[in-house]
């Protein structure tokens, strides 16, 4: 899971303490723990895929205080913003970062049985076949009755629905044409044929949106 990207992927400033800071990530942080607050276990383990900044995962431990959360990235300084993060929160439920590859086969060995994944805009920046893996692996990981959340920027049957979202995909297929966004419908498909329940297809702001799956008992 290493392609190039284009500048506009990953937009993150880095503060001189180590920290990386993404406009994006402050701006759905409120919409995404409204969903967790609805559709997370009461208690278990929780894994947050391709923690990117980190900003993500304190704020989901505070949300969801009776779950364990382990943020995970496959980037060095991705990993070292996490850990800053993590330290300076100091919450109980909230463990530092491990890296993880969720788009090599065979992870879901290593987690244990989890009860919450969640993956946060990555299956636009992977290919295909990435993010059939990452699905697969995921729900290996999941005990019965886990739930898998992701969220991101999709197409709509095939649609590219705003003009935002069609230049963003160009600059995505640009630089590499094996990535870009994916359709909400094949989504749906891969994480049923990986053995999930689809439970919500949630409309989100700018335009993104957020599918939960279950695993059956």
């Amino acid at each position: 899971m290493t392609q190039k990207l284009p500048p506009t992927a990953s937009i993150a400033d880095l503060l001189p303490d180590g920290r990386l800071v993404a406009p994006s990530a402050a701006k759905n942080i409120g919409p995404l723990s409204q969903v967790l607050r609805d559709i997370a276990p009461r208690e278990g383990r929780a894994l947050e895929i391709a923690s990117g900044t980190g900003q993500h995962c304190v704020a989901f431990a505070k949300v969801c205080p009776n779950l364990t959360w382990v943020p995970t990235d496959i980037d060095t300084e991705r990993l070292t913003s996490i850990g800053i993060y993590v330290s300076e929160a100091q919450l109980e439920n909230l463990t530092l970062p491990v890296r993880l590859d969720a788009a090599k086969a065979g992870w879901s060995r290593t987690t244990g049985p989890l009860d919450l994944i969640v993956s946060v805009n990555l299956v636009h920046l992977i290919t295909e076949t990435d993010a059939r893996t990452v699905i697969k692996e995921a729900a290996r990981a999941l005990a019965p009755r886990g739930i898998f959340m992701f969220y991101g920027p999709f197409m709509r049957g095939g649609e590219l629905t705003s003009h935002g979202d069609a230049q963003f995909h160009q600059s995505l297929i640009s630089t590499d044409p094996e990535i870009g966004y994916k359709d909400d419908f094949d989504l749906i498909e891969w994480a049923v044929d990986a053995g999930l329940d689809m439970v919500h297809v949630l409309e989100m702001p700018a335009n993104n949106l957020c599918f939960v799956f279950s695993k059956p008992e």
